[in-house]
Formats: C-alpha cells, sequence, structure tokens
C-alpha cells in the first residue's frame, strides 16, 4: 500500500478524485484512471505519514455555515469544467480551457487530455484532435503511454490513419492497449491484412493479447475470410481460457460463419455456456448470408423458445432471410411480431420491412408501409426505389425520386445506381442524360460505382459512343468497369470492339473474372465470331485459371448455334463435363429452329422436357421446326404430348417470346 501512494503523490494527475462526489464511506477517494486501483485517505492499511502529506492537499474551512469540506488543486476543479464541456460536445470551448490551463502553468490532469482526445473521436474532430496533440507535445506528456494510446484510438476514429501509426511508432514502449489501439485502426481503415500482420508483430514481442484484442483480430479474420488464421486464434483463446467469454464465443461464431463454415459455428454455438441476443444475432445472420434463410428462420424459434428475447438486429437479419427466400407468410408473420414488441417505430426496422415486402413482389403493401413511415431517410426512399426496380416498375421508381426531391430528402450514391438501372431498363436516355447532370452537381461523378452504372445506362440506351468516353475518363477504373463496358458492346452487336477492349484490359493489368468472359463469349456469339470464341473459351480455362460455370457453357453453345454449327454445339454439350441444365438445351433448341435442323431439334426437346416438364416454351419452338419443315404429322404429335403432359401453353405466346425469355436468361 505504500508504494501505491508513493505513486499516487508523485503523480497525483492520474488519479480521480472522487471525495466530493463519493456517496458511500466505501467508495474510494482516489482511483487511478488506467489501472483503477483504489486509495482511501482514512484506509487503516496507509503509512502513518498519508494524512500528514494529504494535509499540503487540504484547507481548513470554507466560508461560515458551508462545513469542512476537503479542496483540490485548480487543475482537479478545471478538469471537472473540461470534461462536462467534452460530454456536451463543446470541443472548442474545453480546447480553449485546456490552452488557458497549460498558458497559467497549471498542470492540467491527463484525464483532461484523454476526455478531449475522446470528444474529438465521438465528433471526428481531426483539427481539434491535433491542437490536442500538439499541447501534449508542449506539455511533455508525449511519452505518457496512455496518453499515447488515446492519441492513437483518436486519429482512427477520426479517419487519420497514418498520424495514427506515427504516434504508435513514436513511442517508447507499447503495452497490449497499444497494440490493440493500432491493430483496431488499421481494421476500421479497411487494412484488415495488415491488422493480422500487426497482430503477429505484436505476439513476436512476447506480449500476451486479451480478450479485447481477440474480438478484433477475428473479426479482421472475418473480413478477409481469413479461414486458417482464424483457427489458429481460436486454439489461442482455449489456451489462454477466453473460450467461455460470450463477447469472445459471439466473434468465434461470426468468423466461422463468415467463412463459409457454418457447420462449425453452429457447433461452436450450440457449445456455449452463455449466450446472449448477440451471439443468436451472430448465428443468424451467418445463416442467413450464406443462403441458409431457412435455418435462419428455425433458429429464431429455437431462441424464443429458450426465452431470448430478439431485438431490432434480430428482425433486420430475418426479414432480410425472408427477402431472399421471397418467404412472404413468414415477413408477414414477423411484421406480426414487430408491432407486438413495439419496434414499428425502428427506422431500419421499418426500412427493412418496406424492403422485404418489395422483394416479395408485393410492391403495393411496400408502399403504404413506406407512406406510413413516421420517420424516414435515405436507407427508406432506396428500398422503396430499389422495390420498384427490381419489380421492373422503373417509371414508379423515377417517380418516387421526384418526390423525394420534393420532400428535401437527398440522395446518396446508392440512389443514383438504382434510378440509372431503372432508366437502363427502360432504356430512358433522356432521364438518364438529366441524372448524370445530377450526379455530377452533387459531385459523386468519381465515385466508381455510380460511374460503372452510367456506363451501363448509355450501353443499354444504344448510346456505345458517349458510354466509351465516360469509361475513358473515369478516375478510377475496377473489374466491373471493364465488364460494362464489353458487356455494353456486346449488347449492341460491337463483338470486335468487345474483343479489343478485353485484350486492352489485359494489357492494362485488370484480371478477367467469370463475368468478363460471359460477356466477351456473348459478344463473339452475337457476331458470328466462332474461331475468337473458341479461342477465349480454351484460354479461359487454360490460360486464367478460370473454371466455366454453366452460363460460360450456355454461351459457348449459343455461340456455335448461331453460327449455324449445331453438329458441334450438340457435341460440345454432350461433352461438358457438368450436367447440362434446361437453358443449354433451350439455346440449342433455338438454334435448331432458326436452322431448321429437324433431328437436333427434337433430341434438344427431349432434354429440356426431362429437364422442365411443364414448360410450354420447348414445345412452341419444336412446333415451330415442324410447321416450317411442313411435317404435319410430327406438328399433330407434338400438340398431343403437350395435352397429355398437362402442359397450356400461354396465350398469345409465340416463337418470338421464346426468344426474348431465352436471351433473358442468357
Amino acid at each position: 500500500m505504500e508504494q501505491v501512494w508513493q505513486e499516487f503523490f508523485s503523480d497525483p494527475s492520474q488519479w480521480w478524485d472522487n471525495r466530493l462526489t463519493k456517496k458511500s464511506p466505501k467508495h474510494p477517494d482516489f482511483k487511478h484512471r488506467g489501472t483503477l486501483e483504489s486509495l482511501w485517505v482514512d484506509g487503516w492499511l496507509n503509512p502513518p505519514w498519508v494524512k500528514e502529506k494529504m494535509a499540503s492537499m487540504t484547507l481548513g474551512h470554507t466560508k461560515s455555515g458551508d462545513g469542512l469540506r476537503s479542496r483540490v488543486p485548480d487543475s482537479f476543479c478545471n478538469g471537472d469544467k473540461l470534461s462536462k464541456l467534452c460530454e456536451e460536445g463543446r470541443l472548442k470551448e474545453a480546447l480553449h480551457m485546456l490552452k488557458l490551463m497549460v498558458q497559467q502553468t497549471t498542470e492540467p490532469p491527463i484525464h483532461s487530455y484523454v476526455c478531449l482526445l475522446k470528444g474529438c473521436s465521438r465528433r471526428k474532430a481531426l483539427a481539434e484532435g491535433k491542437q490536442v496533440h500538439a499541447l501534449i507535445v508542449q506539455s511533455v506528456l508525449d511519452s505518457n503511454i496512455f496518453l499515447a494510446n488515446t492519441l492513437v484510438h483518436m486519429y482512427s476514429k477520426c479517419g487519420s490513419l497514418l498520424h495514427a501509426h506515427k504516434v504508435f511508432s513514436n513511442m517508447p514502449q507499447h503495452n497490449v492497449y497499444s497494440w490493440t489501439a493500432i491493430i483496431s485502426a488499421y481494421a476500421d481503415s479497411g487494412e484488415v491484412e495488415e491488422a493480422v500482420n500487426l497482430f503477429q508483430k505484436m505476439q513476436e514481442t512476447g506480449l500476451a493479447p486479451d480478450k479485447v484484442l481477440f474480438v478484433v483480430v477475428l473479426k479482421a479474420c472475418a473480413s478477409l475470410a481469413g479461414l486458417e488464421q482464424g483457427r489458429q486464434l481460436h486454439s489461442e483463446i482455449i489456451k489462454r481460457g477466453f473460450q467461455s467469454d460470450v463477447v469472445v464465443g459471439s466473434t468465434l461464431v461470426n468468423m466461422y460463419a463468415k467463412c463459409g463454415c457454418t457447420q462449425d459455428a453452429r457447433e461452436l454455438f450450440d457449445n456455449m455456456s452463455e449466450r446472449n441476443v448477440v451471439s443468436w444475432n451472430a448465428m443468424i445472420v451467418g445463416y442467413a448470408q450464406n443462403g441458409l434463410g431457412k435455418e435462419a428462420l428455425a433458429l429464431y424459434e429455437q431462441m424464443k423458445q429458450e426465452g431470448m428475447q430478439p431485438n431490432n438486429v434480430t428482425f433486420v437479419l430475418l426479414l432480410k432471410a425472408c427477402a431472399s427466400l421471397a418467404a412472404l407468410e413468414q415477413g408477414k408473420q414477423l411484421h406480426s411480431e414487430i408491432i407486438k414488441k413495439g419496434f414499428q417505430s425502428d427506422l431500419v426496422v421499418c426500412s427493412t420491412l418496406v424492403d422485404m415486402y418489395a422483394k416479395c413482389g408485393c410492391t403495393e403493401d411496400a408502399r403504404e408501409l413506406f407512406d406510413n413511415m413516421s420517420e424516414r431517410n435515405v436507407v427508406s426512399w432506396n428500398a422503396m426505389i430499389v422495390g420498384y426496380v427490381q419489380n421492373g416498375l422503373g417509371k414508379e421508381a423515377l417517380a418516387l425520386y421526384e418526390q423525394m426531391k420534393q420532400e428535401g430528402m437527398q440522395p446518396n450514391n446508392v440512389t443514383f445506381v438504382l434510378l440509372l438501372k431503372a432508366c437502363a431498363n427502360l432504356a430512358a436516355l433522356e432521364q438518364g442524360k438529366q441524372l448524370h447532370s445530377e450526379i455530377i452537381k452533387r459531385g459523386f461523378q468519381s465515385d466508381v460505382v455510380v460511374g460503372n452504372t452510367l456506363v451501363d445506362m448509355y450501353a443499354k440506351c444504344g448510346c456505345t459512343e458517349d458510354a466509351r468516353e465516360l469509361f475513358d475518363n473515369m478516375s478510377e477504373r475496377d473489374v466491373v468497369s471493364w465488364n460494362a463496358m464489353i458487356a455494353g458492346y456486346a449488347q449492341n452487336g460491337l463483338g470486335k470492339e468487345a474483343l479489343a477492349l478485353f485484350e486492352q484490359m489485359q494489357g492494362e493489368g485488370t484480371k478477367p473474372d467469370e463475368v468478363t468472359y460471359i460477356s466477351v463469349l456473348s459478344a463473339c456469339a452475337h457476331s458470328g465470331l466462332v474461331d475468337q470464341g473458341r479461342y477465349v473459351f480454351d484460354s479461359m480455362c487454360k490460360n486464367h485459371g478460370v473454371t466455366p460455370t454453366k452460363k460460360h457453357y450456355a454461351c459457348m453453345g449459343d455461340l456455335l448455334g448461331r453460327a449455324g454449327c449445331l453438329a458441334d454445339a450438340e457435341l460440345f454439350i454432350n461433352k461438358m463435363p457438368i450436367q447440362p441444365h434446361s437453358v443449354v438445351w433451350m439455346t440449342l433448341l433455338g438454334a435448331a429452329r432458326n436452322h431448321g435442323h429437324v433431328e437436333i431439334g427434337r433430341r434438344a426437346f427431349d432434354h429440356v422436357v426431362k429437364l422442365e416438364p411443364k414448360n410450354a416454351a420447348p414445345y412452341v419452338l419444336l412446333s415451330n421446326i415442324y410447321a416450317a419443315a411442313g411435317m404435319k404429322d410430327e406438328l399433330a404429335k407434338v400438340r398431343n404430348e403437350m395435352k397429355e403432359a398437362g402442359v397450356k401453353k400461354v396465350p398469345g405466346c409465340s416463337w418470338i417470346e421464346v426468344d426474348n425469355q431465352l436471351h433473358a436468361l442468357l
């Protein structure tokens, strides 16, 4: 105890003084700001010299009637005022007070600096944070490890990773809190690989990570889908005895789920000694993100059976699961529960309800809910707009945007992406151009996603030159940018231009992905570039390590079929290493119709009917083949087969509609 008091008197500013505010003798008089060590002035273990020392910090009586009370130095009182200013967000006033304290040689308590730095973190006030940093350096306190850690945290929250790293690098020593601060800074800035690397460097120093640091690094592994690193961390967590901590356990569940290991996540979840709502949400979102919406909904039923109360996050996750499944009835049940539990006024929950109804095709219900919302933000408007776009109601989406502007709601980049898609679907070039002007006015033209969608919109409206000019002038391009322009050329029958851009893409070092090859093969198919298409398909497999999907095979079948190479197309399909799906055979059937090849048409028809026995389209196509060949008896047989199979032809459905459906699938 003597050593602790010596530490106190060597630097009282490191301790909170609770003598004026404590409500019970059980509460300590002083508490260390870092270690939380407690001290009592009248403690029976105190050395005899403590009271004498304390007398220098205590004055006698105050004004008459006030009674006897302890007084602390002005720095402590000013520190309390400064803390209050920080809590109220009055950072400039607090900063002014701190500067005065430093100028008047009144040594401010460490807590004053910390309060201001935390206030700057909350408000993302980088300029004020830098001024506090300057005062810390001026007061020769920059070597204080507690302050340095807080500085790293402040710079991180204010978005200045460079300054955070500089402070960390200049620290004479680091503790586990220092490493946690810098690793969190990198993780929060999206530099998750470097965050994991820093954790490994910390381990090399011999410092032992705590629970908080494990949580930070597990989240980084989840972002990277770094399963092996996550498993290694799991082993360390078990060795250090943290596996029973509910926060650590919930983060482990989240990590395994984000890495696609839902079974491992569920096993861990089931074996948790303690679970809270965050644990349940981690498992629910794990199922939802891995396309296991039914399992997510089933887990919610178990959650209710075990008496765990859901929160607003739970309902948001479950509604998203219903939306992905188009599970309208379950969504309606959840809506009822949301009302019962009083979450109907929660902005995020309500916006997700709008999204769920729209994704289930109930745009009228979604709109009614949207119109009745007591509060709306840009996410709410976007949810309704995307609902219209996804249901083919582009005009309604554009009309809603006009209402959005009239009500003074500011659109964001997502809003413009959705509206541009609506224009592309409608081939509404004029509205697209108007949106382009607004995008420039609002400063979104440098957003790569908005730029990609603009390229796509112009191309889908037939303006490939405008699309290309926009593409060439983009300040930043990703693989989606290249894909949008290549697809634009493909859709407009400009196969040679698509191939030339494909070559340029590789020359500039952008690696093609699966979507790129679909667009290039489609371009070759629409332009009759058979040899080039064959070469692209072969190089995709052999030189670029891209495994062909069903869509790639369908594109190749379409390429050969359009060019009249029906025998080659049939041979190609029969040699596919994966089971051909109906679209591939429908493509061949359509090509046989176009080129009048009866035998191949019949064989393709047989395959489609096996895979989709209730689909009327193959019957329509084969009927057209027989009718064109003058084979009346065969035509009659097909119609009888259709009746016997119980397949009904959609009224007004012709080979043109079938053709359009086929192209939509490709």
